[in-house]
């Protein structure tokens, strides 16, 4: 993720310090997108002064240690309008565990593809009514609204996707079932247990042994 962009997409706004930065980010993207850690953002801001996106200076404070202050410059802020104005394009494919767990229930057979079908469905319809609450509380907030909408957006599609699992795996699921085999039950177990015994003991016994 680009978040040395974004970080120098807030300080456009004004010169920030470390932990004002990461207040600013998390109010302005809101709860889906989740808390940026601080350790991290110091990192990516040595990163931008390293390479001349953003400027350092310390600022006294009267009762405090000295604050570092972050400024842009002319540099980083040709960098981020470069950024925040060209398509973005998805560079590593489509990950999701979803679809390994997909594939670790297609091989177990039907039972085990029903059950995560209808789990992961439950889920999705709980995700929704969490996002549904979310989108009413920052319903004044759009950039934070509009994130909300894409995790909706993408919930739903979501679900769609496992009725469509569900019609195509399925025959797969039955099919490697039926391939599997069959550990016998308890009671066949025994059966085959006693009956080895018997033809092993006859083997030794002899065909013309006498009858105990």
């Amino acid at each position: 993720m680009p978040l040395h962009h974004a970080v120098l997409a807030l300080l456009t706004q004004r010169p920030s310090h470390g932990y004002e930065l990461k207040a600013q980010f998390e109010e302005t993207i809101g709860p889906q997108w989740g808390g940026l850690n601080i350790g991290h953002l110091y990192q990516i801001l040595e990163r931008l002064v390293r390479d001349g996106y953003v400027t350092r200076s310390q600022v006294a404070q009267p009762d405090r240690p000295d604050k570092n202050l972050y400024t842009l410059t002319p540099a980083g802020n040709a960098e981020v309008r470069a950024w925040a104005t060209t398509a973005s394009v998805r560079t590593g494919g489509f990950r999701d565990e979803v679809f390994l767990k997909l594939l670790g229930a297609v091989a177990l057979g039907s039972e085990a593809l029903g059950s995560l079908i209808e789990t992961q469905r439950q889920t999705y319809l709980s995700e929704l009514a969490g996002l549904a609450q979310q989108r009413r509380a920052h319903a004044d907030e759009p950039l934070v609204a509009l994130l909300v909408d894409a995790a909706i957006a993408h919930t739903r599609a979501d679900l769609g996707l496992l009725d469509s699992a569900e019609r195509h795996l399925s025959p797969l699921a039955a099919a490697q079932g039926a391939q599997t085999p069959q550990q016998p039950s308890a009671p066949d177990q025994v059966r085959e247990d006693i009956l080895g015994a018997d033809s092993e003991h006859d083997r030794e016994r002899g065909p013309w042994s006498d009858s105990a």
